[in-house]
């Protein structure tokens, strides 16, 4: 077998085998297949498209590159949730101890931040002494005591997906639908998922622009989830605006702390019960969508959701008593609040010049490896089809400096847009695909 003929098969639209995909994966993954046949097959693949089988191949391919984490060993079975990113989307921290809290283990293994996107590690490690970086055994050991885990990604899971990933993004092939599908599915499959709910946003802020798009992509991985032998469904949910009030990462852990104390933002609860409804749904906690629904509005109600988090901090070395008392938690320099110029309905909150503002002020990466500021960002008081008067409070600003303060404030202002006329509220989820 031949790389160049996989590729050429590849080139010319034909399906490939599994076999054909095992062995080019095995090669790229450990170096007998060079760069420049990777980058020439994924544009092949771009071009081209995959069938789901295709995709299921590949993505089992990049499993089986590296470890397997075995959770049958702790829990009969874990649900895991993953999001495509978003702007102010800290759904993780309310969703997970909120389904754990109603008897369903969770097993998340999470990323950071890169881009105009926020990440739940950096959230979490807002938290003064939390650990993400866990070894195999502690990760089992505690989804068995407490039923919740929230960890980094080890490198020995799926390493095929990270030459992969490496390489697209410097080839061209990124917006590949099965490149994505397969890498993001080859990642929560390797991680021990029985059962996968998949946020996938679409909008201004969100990786893909429409709905159809979005679509295309859930119902890749779901089917790639089927094929495997996993249980899934996916939610295409909206990322035109932010999601709640809060974009960085401190101000993000109080909005959660808030949320699961049955205080926070409604449309973000609303968000974090539509998820969580899922997750009980697909890990067979709930018997329907009414069950499921009353039983994480009950965790937020009785407080168990809230202990369950607590249990998490705490599990994982974090000070609990930040989160008990988040005023304890460091403030930004500059804390201040920016007015609205105008009267009217506002009819836009552009989410990814929000993000992209957050991370100007220094709460996300420009690049790897960069700093993160976790007291700065921004509070957004007004949603889409909100009426607002002159003078009156728009959003927050929690910056380091002056200058940065006054560069996010015009910024922000920009990405604020009224009318005269109402305008209609956004949508939460758009559709739901099984």
């Amino acid at each position: 077998m031949r790389a160049v003929d996989i590729i050429i098969k590849k080139r010319n639209s034909q399906e490939l085998s599994k076999e054909e995909i095992v062995f080019f994966v095995q090669g790229f993954t450990d170096g007998s297949i060079p760069d420049y046949q990777a980058s020439a097959w994924a544009m092949a693949v771009l071009l081209n498209g995959m069938t789901p089988q295709e995709t299921t191949d590949l993505t089992m391919a990049m499993v089986n590159s590296g470890d397997i984490l075995d959770l049958s060993s702790a829990v009969p079975l874990a649900v895991d949730k993953h999001s495509s990113g978003g702007v102010g989307d800290k759904t993780t921290l309310v969703v997970e101890p909120l389904v754990a809290a109603c008897g369903l283990p969770v097993g998340k293994m999470s990323g950071r931040g890169l881009g105009f996107t926020g990440g739940t590690l950096d959230k979490m490690e807002s938290i003064p002494g939390f650990r993400v970086n866990l070894t195999e055994d502690e990760f089992l050991s505690q989804l068995k005591d407490i039923g919740l885990v929230l960890a980094g990604q080890t490198a020995v899971l799926a390493p095929a997906d990270g030459k992969f990933y490496a390489l697209r993004d410097v080839s061209g092939t990124v917006d590949s639908i099965p490149l994505i599908a397969s890498s993001i599915m080859s990642k929560k499959i390797a991680a021990g998922a029985q059962a996968i709910v998949l946020d996938v946003k679409i909008g201004l802020g969100a990786f893909m622009a429409n709905q159809e798009e979005a679509k295309h992509l859930a119902r890749f991985m779901v089917d790639i989830a089927h094929l495997a032998g996993r249980k899934a469904v996916a939610l295409i949910s909206d990322m035109n605006q932010p999601l709640g009030i809060a974009v960085g990462n401190i101000l993000e852990v109080k909005e959660a702390i808030d949320t699961l104390k049955g205080r926070g933002p409604a449309s973000f609860e609303e968000h974090c019960l539509d998820v969580a409804e899922q997750m009980l749904i697909l890990g067979e906690a709930a018997a329907d969508g009414g069950e499921a629904r009353e039983k994480a509005e009950q965790a937020i109600k009785d407080g168990s959701a809230w202990q369950k988090f607590l249990e998490l901090v705490k599990a994982q070395g974090g000070d609990i008593s930040f989160v008990e008392d988040p005023v304890k938690f460091p403030k930004a320099a500059i804390v201040e609040v920016v007015t609205s110029p105008k009267t009217g309905y506002l009819s836009q909150i552009h989410a990814r010049v929000v993000g992209e503002t957050s991370v100007d002020l220094g709460a996300g990466r420009a690049k790897k490896g960069d700093q993160i500021n976790h007291a700065v960002g921004i509070e957004i008081l007004k949603e889409v089809g909100d009426h607002i008067k002159k003078g009156e409070d728009l959003f927050i600003l929690h910056a380091a400096d002056q200058k940065s303060f006054e560069q996010a404030r015009d910024r922000l202002l920009q990405a604020h847009k009224w009318s005269d006329s109402p305008v209609e509220r956004l949508p939460l989820v758009y559709d739901i695909i099984s």
